[in-house]
């Protein structure tokens, strides 16, 4: 028996429950983790709000965590009971004491990571490597614009770039939200609460705008965000923040230069447990010599997961907040 969070219809978090349950036995290719971080991301404030629907109910919910492996299936090699692993690429459920879950889709954790460093790391750190390093190969010298920097992926990508030569500008909603950013590694940062970003994002660039604008508010930044790229440039598109964007008029990015525009996501890039483990590998090697910095803003116990959804939902979080069995 083991605790974990369920629910079993769409909604506000108070549809998120906090219940018994009794994990599986892991199938053949298939191990079961015992978690001791989870971490917390926007996609888990879509997917219980049915912004992306879930596949059945009742759904767990999370697919990120970091623990030790405490059985593995039948078929399975590559790991064995005691090992330190984490994940980021579901399935749903890392809301939990005890995870099962694809022996392909965990990455071997060193020593020198701990387990709440990856929990609050995966997903965003991975999502930040394909981002800069795959999607658009981001190159020393050049001006980028990232939008929520002080986020927890948006910390990361501020250090990242720090480290690869690159200057990002990056958004934010507060002079305190600047600061970190600042001390994160942000090149110049924009308050958008009082200024106006494309016309900051002119200044800075000395009127060339950026080769590629990294986008995850949605709704609310996308016609900024398309008056900040420079022409044949690249909108990277990544998140819903602020809500779905919709009915676009494709004629736009030719009025604004013959602009691209991406909806790219984590699952397409790390697309088999080698690429997979590849980009973590990166990523923990930036972090093991200092480059990469994981901000830990909030711990909230599991059984507190709701009050941890609207602390999110409300931009009242910095940095990366994880939950704790």
């Amino acid at each position: 028996m083991a605790k974990r969070i369920q629910f079993s219809r769409h909604g506000g978090t108070e549809v998120l429950d906090y219940l018994d349950y009794t994990p599986a036995e892991p199938g053949p290719q298939e191990v079961r983790v015992r978690n001791r971080a989870i971490g917390l991301n926007f996609i888990d404030t879509y997917q219980r709000s049915g912004l992306y629907p879930v596949a059945a109910f009742p759904s767990g919910l999370g697919t990120e965590g970091a623990g030790e492996v405490e059985a593995v299936g039948s078929e399975v090699s590559q790991w064995r009971v005691g090992d330190r692993v984490a994940y980021a690429t579901g399935p749903l459920g890392a809301y939990s004491e005890l995870h099962v879950l694809p022996a392909a889709n965990l990455v071997r954790l060193p020593e020198a990571i701990s387990f709440e460093q990856a929990a609050a790391l995966m997903l965003k750190g991975l999502t930040v490597q394909y981002l800069l390093r795959q999607t658009y190969a981001v190159e020393a010298g050049q001006t980028i614009l990232w939008h929520a920097a002080a986020g927890g992926v948006g910390l990361l990508a501020c250090q990242w770039a720090r480290a690869l030569g690159v200057q990002l500008i990056g958004t934010v909603s507060s002079p305190d939200k600047a600061a970190l950013a600042t001390a994160n590694g942000a090149w110049a940062t924009i308050d958008y609460s009082h200024e106006n970003v494309p016309a900051r994002v002119l200044e800075l660039t000395g009127g060339a705008k950026c080769p590629v604008v990294y986008d995850s508010v949605g709704k609310d930044t996308w016609e900024m965000s398309l008056d900040c790229v420079a022409p044949r440039g690249l909108l990277v598109s990544f998140g819903n923040a602020s809500g779905a964007i919709s009915g676009v008029n494709l004629g736009v990015l030719a009025q604004k230069g013959s602009l691209y525009v991406t909806r790219p996501t984590l699952f397409s890039y790390a697309n088999s447990a080698e690429r997979l483990q590849a980009m973590a590998d990166e990523m923990f090697a930036l972090v093991g010599d200092g480059r990469l910095q994981v901000d830990i803003g909030q711990r909230f116990a599991l059984k507190d997961a709701a009050k941890a959804h609207d602390a999110l939902s409300s931009r009242a979080t910095t940095g990366s907040t994880i939950l704790l069995p």
